[in-house]
């Protein structure tokens, strides 16, 4: 036992563990009004409990196998296509999107599992057709492989969840020996597709785009998000306001400020130095995830920690970005930070998947 926890990689572990308890604090001031109103803050209750869950399914992850995820890869992406289905049938729809599905009082988000779902079944899909993967038409199967829940979870619409697939991807298919070149020709094909892609987009996903290029196009509107986002985390400068002191957040200017935008929170009541420090953090559990990826003990372990890190790295960035205004607004929550317990045990169970694939290859090197 002492030789398995020395093997476990414990800067990974503490990050992670940091990062959550971080999540917690914000999430508490985030809601301090609506926990005043109900007499006890159910939000860091709920997330509370799911963390402790969450710690638990990851410790049993990591004492399994890693490698029994290729055994059930076809089975999984069967259920992965099915409970994405159940939310166009059965699916609970809020803020203008049909996303979740109820059952008695828990409710779920289908489309957050299907990440954890999509990088085993495609880990799977390209270790299985490594020796084959020499020029660009090579990677089609693997990209009609993701064609289905790609565009079931457009469907929904999920547009923030549906480039985390292709972000996966992405890392995996460089992983493999994708081109730069062939990564240039897509960039032209998609620029030149552009105004085609812009018919199929909601109006509301359109004025997000249009509001980046000028947020004070729609200031009460679409725009108002990201205005006030700036001003929470500009309004915070060095040092910050102070825990369950941002004005922006406690008086409600601030929309979505416990998930989305849970980064302004932080930006306004920590300052610069604590949003610098939360982005340290990430930096280490993205290094932390490369590392892992380098040194499995095999290319389907390589895979899974790589499309598991482009994950997290995507995530970051895009939320971060969107909050002080130089990415599009899209429903991408901050990993271990953001409240939601469907994104929450997801993040956790990959992060068990992360140590899981360490453990295997440290002990062969023992």
């Amino acid at each position: 036992m002492r030789r398995y926890l020395r093997n476990l990689d414990w800067i990974l572990i503490w990050t992670i563990l940091l990062l959550s308890v971080t999540g917690m604090v914000l999430i508490a001031s985030a809601t301090h009004g609506d926990a005043l109103v109900a007499g006890h803050n159910r939000f860091v209750q709920r997330q509370g409990i799911f963390l402790l869950v969450d710690v638990l399914l990851a410790i049993g992850i990591i004492s399994l196998d890693y490698h029994s995820l290729k055994r059930i890869a076809l089975p999984l992406y069967g259920f992965m296509v099915l409970l994405l289905l159940g939310v166009m049938f059965f699916g609970h729809a809020s803020l203008g999107a049909q996303r979740w599905i109820q059952i008695g009082p828990v409710t779920f988000q289908p489309s957050e599992f299907s990440k954890a779902f999509m990088i085993v079944c495609l880990a799977a899909f390209l270790d299985e057709r490594s020796e084959y993967l020499e020029q660009w038409r090579d990677y089609l199967p693997a990209c009609l492989f993701m064609l289905v829940p790609f565009v079931l979870v457009l469907r929904q619409p999920d547009l923030g969840t549906a480039l985390v697939f292709a972000a996966i991807a992405f890392s995996m298919f460089w992983v493999c020996g994708f081109k730069i070149r062939w990564i240039a020709v897509l960039a032209g094909v998609f620029a030149c597709a552009a105004p085609v892609l812009w018919q199929f987009l909601h109006e509301y996903q359109r004025n997000r785009i249009r509001v980046f290029l000028d947020p004070e196009l729609d200031p009460f509107g679409a725009g108002y998000h990201v205005i006030q986002s700036k001003i929470a985390i500009g309004s915070g400068m060095l040092w910050g306001k102070g825990w369950m002191q941002g004005t922006q957040s406690q008086l409600d200017f601030l929309p979505e400020n416990h998930t989305d935008f849970i980064f302004a929170v932080a930006g306004e009541e920590f300052g610069f130095i604590g949003s610098i420090i939360i982005l340290l953090l990430y930096m280490i559990l993205i290094w932390r995830g490369m590392t892992i990826a380098l040194n499995a003990e095999d290319r389907f372990g390589t895979l899974l920690a790589t499309g598991i890190t482009g994950m997290y790295l995507f995530h970051v960035l895009v939320n971060v970005g969107m909050t002080i205004g130089i990415m599009p607004v899209t429903g991408v929550p901050l990993p271990f930070l953001s409240y939601g317990v469907s994104s929450l045990t997801t993040n956790m169970l990959l992060a068990g998947v992360l140590l899981n694939i360490n453990v295997r290859h440290t002990r062969l090197q023992f």
